[in-house]
């Protein structure tokens, strides 16, 4: 395991060409801002009454040199796994698909209840599933659609350590390294250190760190 603070971008380049088998990430794209600002997802907002603490977006212009990173980072032969909303996924695909990375489907993540907002109240979000070279996953079988309850009352954000279990049993072995750039609530590195992968994550939230540190201490693992 190792935890390191500090900008996504500025963390991956300093790590070795080819060094990772699996890159799962969350960003906190742009959308996420518009949101938080017109107060239609409660727990997005920063609020004296609420222990939730928010984090610095993650722009839209920014996303080419991340996913360059990503790709430069990541063994041939690999996957990669995106979290993102239906505005993010239009901008991600066409600069991922420009580097280099294959675009195989969004896969959709059904939350099974509905979120806040006004029309057509989502209860999905997609993640994006690209791949470098070729790697076959490990249940064809699977559906293209996950269903797991949303986290309730956790960190902003917050995906289930079940769903990213499936991610991580799919396109990793035993062993193998699993990487989160933005790797807030640490569900990624609960998931991954479930599965017996080797794992490295950074955030550059105080907050990120200070969640995961408690997580550990309260031995929370799924």
């Amino acid at each position: 395991m190792s935890l390191y603070k500090d900008d996504a971008t500025n963390w991956l380049s300093t790590l070795a060409d080819a060094s990772v088998d699996l890159i799962i990430t969350d960003p906190p794209y742009e959308s996420l801002e518009k949101h938080r600002k017109i107060g239609t997802t409660t727990r997005l907002k920063i609020s004296k009454s609420s222990s939730n603490q928010w984090f610095a977006i993650f722009p839209n212009s920014r996303f080419e040199e991340l996913l360059k990173e990503i790709y430069r980072v990541l063994k041939n032969n690999s996957h990669f796994y995106l979290f993102c909303d239906q505005e993010t996924m239009f901008v991600i695909k066409p600069i991922a698909e420009k580097i280099g990375f294959k675009f195989w489907k969004p896969i959709v993540w059904d939350k099974v209840s509905i979120g806040m907002g006004y029309h057509y109240r989502a209860r999905y979000e997609f993640i994006l599933f690209f791949e470098k070279g070729k790697r076959k996953l490990s249940n064809l079988g699977t559906p293209d659609v996950l269903e797991f309850k949303r986290v309730y009352r956790g960190y902003p954000t917050e995906k289930p350590v079940p769903l990213l279990e499936v991610l991580i049993s799919q396109s990793s072995e035993v062993g193998e390294t699993v990487l989160d750039p933005f790797f807030g609530s640490g569900s990624t590195l609960v998931a991954a250190e479930n599965l017996e992968r080797k794992f490295q994550g950074c955030d550059i939230s105080d907050s990120a760190h200070e969640h995961y540190k408690q997580r550990k201490l309260l031995g929370v693992g799924a």
